[in-house]
C-alpha cells in the first residue's frame, strides 16, 4: 500500500513541474486546493475557508500571494456591495488547464507504459480505496482539504 501513496506523491510532484514549465513556474502544490474551489466559479473567503477546512486568515494570506501573482483577483459582489468575491484570473484558469492537460498527458504515458488494461485496472482499483475511505464524495464536489503543513 506504500506503493500506492508513494506513487500519489511522485505523479503529483511530476504534474506540479509539468504546471511550472507551461509557463506557471511560481505555482505550488498548495495552491491548487485554493483553485479547485475557485474552479465552479467566485466565492468569499469565508467560503473558501469553510471548503478547505482553514481559517479565513490563512485564505487571505494565500490570496494575496495569487493576486500578486496574477491567478486571482478580488472583484465586488453584486448581489451585496458589501462583500468581495475570489476569481481566477484567465492565468488562473490557464494554470488550471496546464494542470489538467498534466495529467492528461500524464495518464496517456502510463497506460503506454503499463498497457491500457492494467493502467484501467490499476485507476479502478484505486478509485474503489478512496470510495471505501469516504473519500470520493470529496473528490467529486471539489473539496479535498490539504494536508496539515500543506
Amino acid at each position: 500500500m506504500l506503493g500506492i501513496l508513494l506513487a500519489g506523491e511522485a505523479l503529483g510532484a511530476e504534474v506540479l513541474e509539468r504546471v511550472r514549465a507551461a509557463g506557471h513556474p511560481d505555482v505550488r502544490y498548495a495552491h491548487g486546493f485554493l483553485f479547485q474551489v475557485l474552479v465552479p466559479g467566485p466565492r468569499t473567503v469565508g467560503d473558501v475557508a469553510a471548503a478547505l477546512g482553514i481559517s479565513s486568515q490563512a485564505v487571505s494570506k494565500a490570496v494575496a500571494e495569487l493576486e500578486a501573482l496574477g491567478y486571482v483577483e478580488r472583484r465586488p459582489d453584486r448581489a451585496d456591495a458589501r462583500r468581495r468575491l475570489l476569481a481566477l484570473t484567465a492565468r488562473g484558469q490557464d494554470a488550471v488547464q496546464a494542470g489538467r492537460d498534466a495529467r492528461a498527458a500524464l495518464g496517456e504515458e502510463l497506460a503506454a507504459a503499463i498497457g491500457p488494461e492494467r493502467a484501467a485496472a490499476a485507476a479502478a482499483a484505486i478509485a474503489d480505496g478512496l470510495e471505501a475511505r469516504g473519500a470520493m464524495d470529496a473528490i467529486r464536489a471539489r473539496r479535498v482539504r490539504p494536508a496539515a503543513g500543506a
